[in-house]
């Protein structure tokens, strides 16, 4: 693990928060595996005062669980808890796109090309955490576009409980050309200013991302168990 270089100390803590973020949703720290405070501050060179407040974020963010007796724990979902997540970011981004077709400026219509122009660039290169990155900003840049803090608070709480596995269900690469496809289809709808088609490619665009993730978590599973039965034999 990287450590971080240290910044002024006005910094320091959001700059913890944004390593250990990035580390959950690259699965460098897995799902299930706890959060070892002193482990974490060894790592990455700092004391342990900036990686518990990091740890309270992450907790209140949803990518950390606080559970009596055995402390931070990475976020793990059941098949069910990731299905019911997906479909209520479906109906969130769903509304998000529409509202947005019908409020977005040419100002962030220009960014948004340019940062699709940037992704890619990083799809043809198959870097996946700067592919990731920048697909979040065009995600988030829409959110805003839509005008709608409320809705905005809503997507940022509860995608931040799939952010890991959105991460991961680009690593197929037949799923994440069609994904690549999907945003191109975004922009188009965006520029045309239309609300109702913006609505369906944001709606079927998570539902497929539901569906690859369903589809990861089942064969890792699978995976697990047929592992642990060699073991025994």
């Amino acid at each position: 693990m990287t450590a971080i270089e240290q910044p002024n100390s006005q910094n320091l803590h959001e700059a913890i928060f944004q390593k250990l973020r990035l580390l959950l949703v690259e699965g460098k720290i897995p799902p299930g595996s706890k959060l070892n405070e002193r482990e974490l501050a060894e790592s990455l060179k700092v004391s342990r005062t900036p990686i518990r407040e990091a740890i309270r974020r992450l907790a209140a963010d949803g990518l950390v669980e606080l559970i009596a007796n055995r402390g931070a724990i990475a976020l793990q979902l059941s098949v069910v808890d990731v299905i019911n997540t997906f479909d209520v970011i479906a109906d969130l981004e769903g509304f998000s796109g529409e509202l947005a077709a019908k409020n977005i400026s040419d100002a962030v219509l220009s960014e948004l090309e340019a940062l699709q122009y940037e992704m890619m660039a990083s799809y043809a290169r198959r870097d996946l955490s700067s592919y990731y990155k920048l697909n979040l900003h065009i995600h988030q840049l829409i959110n805003q576009a839509a005008n709608n803090p409320v809705l905005s608070k809503l997507f940022s709480q509860v995608n931040a409980r799939i952010e890991a596995l959105r991460f991961r269900s680009n690593q197929d690469g037949v799923k994440w050309e069609k994904a690549v496809e999907e945003h191109q289809e975004m922009l188009d709808a965006l520029k045309a200013r239309d609300s109702a088609r913006m609505r369906k490619i944001m709606m079927q665009h998570v539902k497929n991302k539901r569906d690859v993730v369903v589809q990861l978590i089942k064969l890792e599973a699978g995976a697990s168990q047929e592992t642990a039965e060699l073991g025994k034999a």
